[in-house]
């Protein structure tokens, strides 16, 4: 990406690429990757716009540029899933005030169309454990009320009789109050109304008035990619080291409202292509083969990694060891690495590392957890470790993971730090 395309970011470019570096250059290019992946030309690197195959074609293109060879044509695997999104109208506003979307509230990512408009009620939790409240709720006309409902409440609400969800359901549409923060997701299914999430400090009380509009749309068997490439070993060429990190996120809410996804994950790509431009060139060339994979799917539920690992391009038993980055745009109290518990070896090989060269200031070990790509690979016997930063920021999952405020504190740290790890197995 030229500099010249985001002048905006040129200052804080500048700043970052005269204090930080990798491996002796300046990291001006992995801030370009993370602007460019973030910025509202891709649109939150979702589904309802294409911004996933825009993600994709700039990735491969970068590895094509790094003369990358692929297992495939064009470095794609398709990978087919289901995604409820939303391309369209979003609207909300309580008492003839316009709320601003990704602001003021977010959209649960089941929430289905509707247009309508009532008043505010609040669902009585009494219904839980009293028999008098459920025949009172039952008997109540909710056809034109917006019913508000605490989410400390919803795994007691889902256990209730289908009779008590159904007539919730017929409620024009539901607004679940969050007790922090507004944090967004993406799912695979839909309901059949709008279902608005908004924070506990919203003031919302019985009888305000409502007027919504949501466009949402279930897309079934999407047709999204994984982004494969490889830099063949010089004598041990079916031996694999695997580098991966996911390129989705969560996509637009109607069509001003996007999720930049600038650490999450756009950092993590940066970081694989530009491990990927090092061990591409000639004098950095190892034994072994390395891979580099950008998995789609894994805001939806880690779907483009479960997709590969049943179908690998190469024998999983070829994978020595594998890598996950995502999140790694931070890294002011360290780094931790997820599944380290259960390789001790290998934990104390980054710490080592780390000690002689004071690349990080601490390096956390954690047991497995499904919350990455590595995960699956795991469960498949494959030596999987998950790499995030530490401390920064806490944009997660909303409209603030924006490019310029990410940090990238440790970003040349966490580099070398991988470079030499790779560079020694």
């Amino acid at each position: 990406m030229s500099i010249k395309l985001f002048p905006k970011y040129l200052f804080v470019i500048f700043l970052i690429s005269t204090t930080f570096s990798i491996n002796g250059q300046s990291i001006t290019e992995a801030r370009g990757i993370i602007d460019t992946l973030a910025s509202p030309a891709f649109g939150g690197r979702g589904y309802s716009d294409g911004g996933d195959k825009k993600a994709a074609s700039f990735i491969a293109n970068h590895f094509k540029s790094y003369s990358l060879k692929s297992f495939t044509d064009d470095y794609f695997q398709t990978v087919t899933f289901n995604v409820n999104v939303f391309p369209d109208k979003v609207k909300l506003k309580i008492n003839g005030k316009k709320l601003i979307t990704g602001q003021d509230y977010i959209l649960n990512p089941i929430s289905g169309s509707g247009l309508g408009k009532g008043r505010t009620i609040w669902f009585d939790s009494l219904i839980f454990n009293s028999e008098a409240a459920r025949r009172d709720f039952m008997m109540m006309d909710v056809s034109k009320n917006i019913i508000i409902y605490e989410s400390k409440h919803y795994a007691d609400l889902i256990k209730l009789p289908v009779k008590y969800l159904d007539h919730l359901h017929e409620a024009p549409a539901l607004i679940e109050i969050q007790e922090k923060k507004l944090t967004a997701s993406i799912a695979s299914n839909t309901m059949n109304h709008p279902t608005f999430e908004m924070l506990k400090n919203s003031n919302l009380q019985v009888g305000k008035k409502v007027k919504f509009r949501v466009d949402a749309k279930l897309i079934k068997n999407y047709n999204s990619q994984n982004i494969i490439g490889y830099i063949e070993g010089k004598t041990k060429a079916t031996e694999y080291l695997v580098i991966t990190a996911h390129y989705d996120h969560l996509g637009r809410m109607g069509k001003k409202t996007y999720f930049p996804g600038a650490n999450d994950n756009a950092s993590g790509i940066a970081m694989l292509l530009e491990l990927a431009k090092y061990f591409s060139k000639p004098e950095n060339q190892l034994d072994y083969s390395i891979c580099f994979i950008a998995f789609t799917g894994e805001e939806i539920g880690l779907l483009g990694s479960k997709f590969y690992v049943q179908h690998p391009i190469f024998p999983l038993n070829q994978i020595k060891t594998l890598i996950n980055l995502d999140m790694v745009g931070t890294g002011d109290e360290g780094i931790t690495i997820v599944n380290t518990t259960e390789n001790l070896e290998d934990y104390d090989k980054f710490v080592k590392i780390n000690s002689e060269k004071n690349y990080l200031p601490k390096i956390n070990k954690r047991s497995n957890a499904p919350n990455s790509d590595h995960y699956f690979f795991t469960k498949n016997g494959v030596k999987a470790f998950f790499i995030y930063t530490l401390g920064g920021i806490k944009a997660y999952h909303d409209i603030y993971d924006k490019p310029d405020t990410l940090p990238l504190t440790k970003f040349g740290g966490v580099f070398n730090l991988l470079k030499d790890y790779i560079s020694g197995e």
